[in-house]
């Protein structure tokens, strides 16, 4: 049962960010009308879906969003501290990525990143790998991994809480809790003298929160000029999906997730 429970909350915060904001950098959402990436991704149940997505526009509304507002009323020093812990730490699940996807450059650079930022930089408060020309590169996943090595998406389909996902991208979460992921491991998976359990849904909470902040005016305008939201975010994801597979470097019908010196 703890097993079960460790993976249900794994894969609601990996998921959470594509609950929240999916909008180009501008804010402004523009779906594309063409098919050839939803096409072959079924919406296996679309009527359920409709219902659990607006249950999580409910909670959103009610819990996220609010949560959201006051992390933005923090010290800008404190979000982009608390951002650049959170990109440090997601190496250890890029870095294995990176190798499985034949991107040898990539895994030797946030392999450095993650080494200096974790020493020099304090367990990643502050990105010191940037200033010395090892800039922060793409965040790479399981379920990207799966899609370049040729598998399908198989069903699109809404989850209560962990949001829009497709049969892919959850097996590619699993594998975060059957060793792919070295944070899980030695704070959840292993009793280790420094970390505990609490320390890894900590992080993962804080990321999703963190994502939700800093989209905040993608997201409002996205409800505000979406005819249909529901296929308006459906379309968004499975399109920024496809851009993260195929290493396209974008802005345009994605979600941000910038720095916070940016933001601000």
């Amino acid at each position: 049962m703890k097993r079960l429970f460790s993976i249900i909350i794994i894969i609601v915060f990996s998921q959470f960010q594509y609950l929240n904001a999916i909008a180009d950098s501008d804010g402004e959402v523009e779906v594309s009308s063409k098919e050839n990436n939803n096409k072959e991704v079924k919406d296996c149940f679309e009527s359920v879906n409709r219902g659990i997505f607006a249950f999580n526009q409910g909670l959103d509304k009610i819990i996220f969003k609010p949560l959201s507002k006051g992390y933005r009323k923090l010290p800008q020093p404190v979000r982009s501290g608390t951002s650049n812990v959170l990109s440090n730490l997601g190496n250890v699940v890029t870095i294995p990525n990176n190798i499985l996807q034949g991107q040898i450059k990539d895994a030797g650079i946030n392999s450095f990143r993650l080494i200096v930022n974790s020493t020099l930089g304090i367990a990643g408060i502050f990105d010191v790998a940037s200033y010395y020309g090892l800039k922060k590169r793409d965040k790479e996943d399981y379920g990207q991994t799966f899609g370049t090595w040729g598998v399908g998406e198989g069903c699109y389909f809404v989850l209560p809480v962990l949001g829009p996902t497709t049969v892919r991208d959850s097996v590619g979460s699993l594998v975060n809790v059957l060793g792919g992921d070295a944070w899980y491991n030695v704070t959840v998976a292993n009793d280790t003298q420094y970390f505990n359990e609490a320390d890894y849904y900590l992080s993962r909470v804080t990321s999703g929160i963190d994502f939700r902040a800093k989209n905040l005016e993608s997201f409002n305008s996205l409800e505000k000029t979406s005819i249909d939201l529901y296929a308006s975010i459906r379309s968004l994801y499975l399109q920024d999906r496809q851009r993260k597979i195929k290493n396209i470097d974008e802005e345009t019908e994605t979600m941000s997730d910038d720095d916070w010196e940016e933001i601000d």
